[in-house]
């Protein structure tokens, strides 16, 4: 039977006895029944899984024994940074989700001139703290121990303008390129960098190469924003990295 695993925010040690935090109590105790006895996975993001067993349960709050530590070697051996327009509906979730399963280090939310979403400084708040968890909720399912980070929506403009590491490729997906991911260099870190469902005006298209950003195409069809994105880490993973 294959045993629970949850996200748990703080400190865990072999051989110690914590109480679980809020989400953690409610995510195994609430929504999934278990019981005195029951034997669960914790992890904190550390890179490791925790072997442990539930000892108490009280009305709000449950106590687990932490009975062993696994360190788990599932990281892809390379690093991607996905700068993501949002886009309408869920659209953006699942785009988040499948990144996280395809092994995504860092997500920026984007807004470009064809938009289609406008949030002002709390809804974008909100949006990023929903977004973290959905990445927490694919770590859980997918068995990955180090939390991807969702950073703070911003413009294309100041993505672009970030100060980048010498050695990361930077990529925007275009359609109307002439170069594939297996024409490019193999590199220790990526930057990828997927427009909205309406494209990249020309102007942003030639921002991002004044950024040094490389136009790169996937195939002969125009896909969706959300297909894009998980295609192209797809291909980099299966060219570069893991798959």
């Amino acid at each position: 039977m294959r045993t629970v695993r949850v996200y748990d925010n703080q400190p865990l040690q072999t051989d110690t006895e914590v109480t679980l935090c809020s989400d953690a109590f409610n995510h195994a105790i609430k929504v999934l029944r278990m019981n005195v006895n029951d034997p669960l996975t914790l992890f904190n993001g550390d890179g490791c899984d925790y072997q442990a067993v539930i000892t108490s349960i009280q009305k709000k709050s449950a106590d687990v024994r932490i009975i062993g530590r696994t360190e788990k070697n599932n990281e892809s051996p390379i690093r991607i940074h996905l700068g993501q327009v949002l886009s309408r509906g869920d659209k953006m979730d699942f785009t988040v989700q499948k990144s996280v399963e395809l092994g995504i280090n860092v997500i920026t939310p984007l807004v470009s001139e064809r938009c289609g979403v406008r949030l002002n400084d709390e809804r974008s708040q909100k949006k990023q703290e929903t977004l973290q968890k959905i990445v927490i909720s694919a770590c859980e399912q997918s068995g990955r121990a180090v939390i991807p980070e969702v950073r703070p929506l911003m413009s294309i403009e100041e993505f672009l303008s970030e100060t980048t590491d010498t050695d990361e490729l930077k990529v925007t997906m275009n359609p109307y390129a002439d170069c594939r991911f297996r024409e490019l260099p193999q590199a220790g870190s990526y930057r990828l960098l997927v427009g909205p469902e309406g494209g990249f005006t020309d102007e942003e298209v030639e921002l991002s190469r004044k950024a040094g950003y490389r136009d790169v195409l996937v195939g002969p069809r125009i896909l969706r924003t959300e297909t894009a994105a998980l295609v192209a880490l797809s291909i980099i993973q299966s060219c570069f990295g893991d798959i």
